[in-house]
């Protein structure tokens, strides 16, 4: 490899939406180079969709950062992983395919974003996908990514579905449907039994091309400035720095960690505290790092009795039966990633929209061993608050692109954040009591059923963690740091497009999003190169 590369566009980050980015560009005819700091998904865990329990705490697929004590989290610092892989942490999640609530993005609009409303972000969202289920007007057919309805289902998933419908929650067939409330099976984005990522979606369509070179095991340092203008990138592949020059942009897709953190190394960020490290300031743009927002969630566990769970199947002698039949046909417990149901629902009356999301997981965790099972059936719902008030940053600690950054997630800082969990809690718990999901439930094993009032309100506290999906730290927004064609503000030659850029968090899994914010930014880059 010679010590400089060059194209018209250098992608930094070969994450969910960095992918599509590249993809895209090549075909549409641009030469393009992507750099990743991870290796290639050649992991065949990352391609067996209930490897997602050995992946997020693997260095190899994974940066294994951890948040900042967190003063009302218990004082916690929480892991925090997230993809270092060719395709990012849609890598290693667990392929939960959901788009968000319409409102989510005539939010964005309404926050002085044009063109990022639900009727205009819809048509990205069915380009980027083939739908296996039901064809309607509102899901695409002939998209790089395949996205169907559940493959595996056990019986105690059906059972969660019925009990929400008779505890008076919709049934929604198809959970991408614009519906703001409702119970559903979960999508994922797959194909067949196989992981479907944005990087096998959309990577071999660029590579076909002869236009997309993708560089993995490379790690950005610093961009390229001629004034306050962006014309490469600085990165260290084997030990040796090199440049990697844009002919017409960069785009930083490294992620809501890596997008800020190469902002904030290349003197783009909050003046005060760059220069407090010693950092030339090239544009003072106090947005970078701050807004950070995620979902933060809490599980509740029980035992079940007369009901089949993926706890028994995931160990000997059943998990050689799930092999042979995830081998053979498929299908089985290893089709599924964890969560095989969901609902949407509000914490109280007089909301405009559903605060909460219950995802259903026929699993229990272990709780001294991560990622492991229990050994007895058990099943676990997962509250997760969609609309987290509490806002956080993050911040690098020196000059050295060798440090990870200061990560301040700030959970549950606004008491709201902590009201609603406890609220849906109380709805999880409903639920586990309702038949014909109760008729399956022995005893409630996490936190167990006389932790209430302000002992619940400290499990919470104590023992929530992150649903991985942080955004918001490279804010879209006229007083933010892109515009609503995503680029830097006051920066030529420079684009964010990833998780970051999203002015507030959508009300479900993030994945789906991200990856359509890479299919936006790629036909907007494509349409202001023909200008």
């Amino acid at each position: 490899m010679s010590n400089d590369l060059e194209a018209d566009f250098i992608v930094v980050g070969g994450g969910s939406a960095g992918c599509v980015v590249a993809g895209r560009l090549a075909e549409a005819g641009h030469s393009t180079i992507l750099l990743e700091a991870g290796p290639a998904d050649r992991n065949p865990l990352i391609h067996i969709p209930a490897g997602v329990r050995y992946l997020l705490n693997n260095p190899k697929a994974a940066w294994l950062d951890a948040t900042e004590p967190n003063a009302q989290a218990g004082g916690r610092k929480l892991a925090w992983p997230h993809g270092r892989v060719l395709g990012g942490s849609g890598s290693i999640n667990g392929m939960i395919f959901i788009r968000g609530d319409r409102s989510d993005f005539d939010q964005w609009a309404q926050a002085g974003n044009p063109g990022w409303d639900f009727d205009s972000v819809l048509p990205y969202f069915r380009s980027l996908e083939t739908y296996r289920g039901k064809a309607g007007a509102h899901r695409g057919m002939s998209g790089p990514l395949p996205v169907e309805d559940r493959r595996f289902r056990l019986p105690i998933t059906d059972r969660f579905v019925e009990a929400a419908q008779a505890a008076g929650y919709s049934f929604r067939e198809d959970i991408n449907v614009p519906q703001p409330d409702g119970v559903g099976y979960a999508q994922m984005n797959r194909f067949g039994r196989w992981r479907g990522s944005s990087a096998r979606a959309f990577l071999p369509r660029g590579l076909k091309t002869g236009k997309l070179r993708i560089v993995t095991g490379t790690e950005a340092t610093r961009l390229v400035m001629d004034g306050r203008r962006c014309t490469g990138v600085r990165f260290v592949t084997g030990g040796v720095e090199q440049v990697a020059k844009a002919r017409r942009e960069v785009i930083v897709s490294s992620g809501v960690v890596g997008s800020p953190k190469l902002l904030q190394l290349s003197g783009i960020g909050p003046a005060a505290h760059l220069a407090a490290l010693g950092i030339d300031i090239v544009h003072d743009l106090p947005g970078v790092g701050r807004e950070l927002s995620d979902h933060y969630g809490i599980r509740c566990t029980v035992r079940l009795k007369d009901a089949a769970s993926v706890n028994e199947k995931a160990r000997l002698p059943g998990v050689l039966w799930e092999i042979a039949k995830f081998l053979t046909t498929g299908t089985g417990a290893l089709v599924t990633g964890v969560t095989t149901a969901m609902l949407f629902c509000r914490s109280r009356e007089g909301l405009s929209g559903p605060d909460l999301q219950l995802l259903f997981t026929p699993t229990s965790f272990d709780q001294n061993r991560f990622g492991a099972l229990e050994r007895e059936p058990g099943a676990s719902i997962s509250v997760c608050l969609s609309r987290p008030k509490s806002r956080g940053s993050i911040m690098i600690r020196s000059a050295d692109w060798r440090q990870a950054p200061a990560i301040d997630a700030n959970y549950l800082s606004d008491r709201d954040d902590l009201d609603v969990l406890v609220r849906g809690f109380d709805i999880a718990r409903g639920l586990f009591g309702t038949r014909p999901l109760a008729d399956h439930v022995a005893t409630e094993t996490l936190p167990g059923q006389d932790v209430r009032g302000t002992a619940l309100e400290q499990y919470v506290r104590d023992k929530g963690v992150t649903i991985y999906h942080p955004v918001g730290t490279c804010r879209m927004a006229p007083g933010g740091v892109v515009d609503a064609r995503l680029r830097v503000h006051g920066i030529g030659g420079l684009r964010i497009a990833d998780a970051s850029i999203m002015p507030n968090i959508t009300s479900g899994n993030t994945n789906a999003a991200t990856m359509m914010i890479g299919e936006k930014a790629a036909a907007m880059i494509a349409e202001d190169a023909r200008a």
